[in-house]
């Protein structure tokens, strides 16, 4: 059985749409939760795979979880766990599931785990991670690709990382909340995300100064309580959304999106014609161009451009005019969507980390398969771009970062729907 969106494409989006919380977040967040004793509630959490994947790996460990997924708010009692071996099987289905490797540390000294999976888009190596759990005390064997580590406490400590991974920032800090004396973090990550899970963390009653920067300091404490917190707004999310306005020549409003977050994106966007108006504080007005022009665009950790909006920003250079440099510098698998917009007709040629786009007049609708979360995304405004009906498949990846988009989508004057095919071989799909 396979599911498929199919997608009559060519026609201008139009309307309003809000921005949900971010998933980049709040999956942090809920590991984070294991660090208190007491009842957490975390509000605009968005009903995903991902999401509904890391409440399963805290409920194996003993949380009680409460999740409200019409009003995207989750209660969490994680005071009497019982274990700090999650199952592989939950672990391998996403990378945030090794996020509750730091909490497990910080309240038994003790965690044993499988390596975590997610999608195929590069290596994205955890020794980040135990490098820096290795500096606050902890020992850590491998076996059959499970890593255990144990520690009498962790202690306060001055750690240097080498790549400022949002993952590995993340783990550290909250291991770091809890351990003793004061823990100093540098080269760290600076992405929204990280300074929303210090303030979650804060408003628990860590003492955590810095999120945002380079430097992150942490004052270790003896305990945090409960809280109530709501995730920012998603910034992927909703420069998906922008795109797709962009892509279709439409003119939409983007509500409940922070511009600050979304600076490189705004920039590049109006660089290729689309106009980008800043409405009020949390809107964000676009309209696309009938003439639009390649650019070049190279990712980087923020603030510079993000990597999980070059899949999408691609499907726009592909049918504007000119060529287009794009270089991906943070995973070196990003380009998994490139055969998709082949099929439809885009020219594209890669290079090692570079792909080099000739915009084409119009992208046509073809039968294509996502691979990876972000790359499905961008699959998708390309059909909704391209001449005639377009079929994608591996829905799974797209359903992973984004809660009712097909809906949203339409909501806007989309023609697209899903369909639940038997037995569909790609051959039959590609022959239609």
């Amino acid at each position: 059985m396979t599911q498929e969106l199919i997608v009559q494409g060519g026609i201008p989006l139009h309307g309003s749409v809000r921005i949900k919380g971010s998933k980049n977040a709040g999956l942090p967040i809920i590991a984070a939760a294991l660090l208190i004793d007491e009842p957490v509630v975390i509000e605009e959490v968005p009903d995903l795979l991902d999401v509904r994947t890391m409440l399963s790996v805290i409920e194996s460990l003993g949380a009680v979880v409460d999740y409200d997924s019409n009003e995207e708010r989750i209660t969490i009692n994680p005071k009497n766990l019982q274990s700090a071996e999650p199952p592989v099987d939950h672990m391998q289905k996403m990378r945030a599931s090794f996020l509750v490797l730091g909490p497990l540390l910080a309240r038994y000294g003790y965690a044993r785990l499988s390596l975590p999976g997610g999608c195929a888009i590069g290596t994205r190596p955890v020794d980040l991670h135990l490098k820096g759990f290795e500096a606050m005390g902890v020992e850590f064997s491998y076996t059959s690709g499970l890593v255990e580590g144990k520690t009498g406490f962790l202690k306060g400590a001055d750690v240097y990382l080498d790549y400022p991974s949002v993952g590995a920032t993340e783990n550290l800090i909250m291991a770091a909340v809890l351990a003793k004396g004061s823990t100093t973090i540098e080269n760290a990550a600076s992405e929204p995300e990280i300074v929303d899970l210090a303030g979650f963390l804060n408003s628990a009653g860590a003492k955590i100064s810095g999120a945002g920067t380079k430097t992150i300091r942490i004052n270790g404490v003896k305990q945090l309580g409960g809280t109530k917190y709501a995730v920012i707004p998603d910034r992927i999310e909703a420069g998906t959304f922008l795109l797709s306005a962009a892509v279709t020549g439409g003119e939409i409003i983007v509500n409940n999106v922070l511009a600050a977050h979304l600076k490189p994106l705004l920039a590049k966007m109006r660089e290729t014609g689309v106009e980008i108006e800043e409405t009020d504080l949390s809107a964000i007005r676009v309209r696309g161009s009938l003439d639009k022009k390649c650019v070049d665009l190279k990712t980087q950790p923020y603030p510079g451009f993000p990597t999980d909006l070059q899949p999408q920003f691609m499907s726009l250079l592909a049918a504007s005019r000119g060529t287009g440099l794009v270089t991906e510098t943070v995973f070196e698998n990003r380009f998994r969507h490139i055969g998709g917009l082949l099929r439809m007709g885009a020219d594209i040629q890669v290079e090692g980390s570079r792909a080099v786009v000739q915009g084409v007049k119009k992208l046509s609708g073809a039968p294509v398969e996502a691979s990876d979360l972000r790359g499905a995304a961008a699959l998708v405004l390309a059909a909704l771009s391209a001449g005639g009906t377009s079929r994608i498949t591996g829905l799974e990846h797209l359903w992973r970062g984004y809660s009712g988009f097909e809906d949203r989508l339409r909501s806007l004057g989309a023609n697209l729907k899903v369909e639940t095919n038997i037995n569909l071989t790609w051959e039959r799909a590609a022959g239609e």
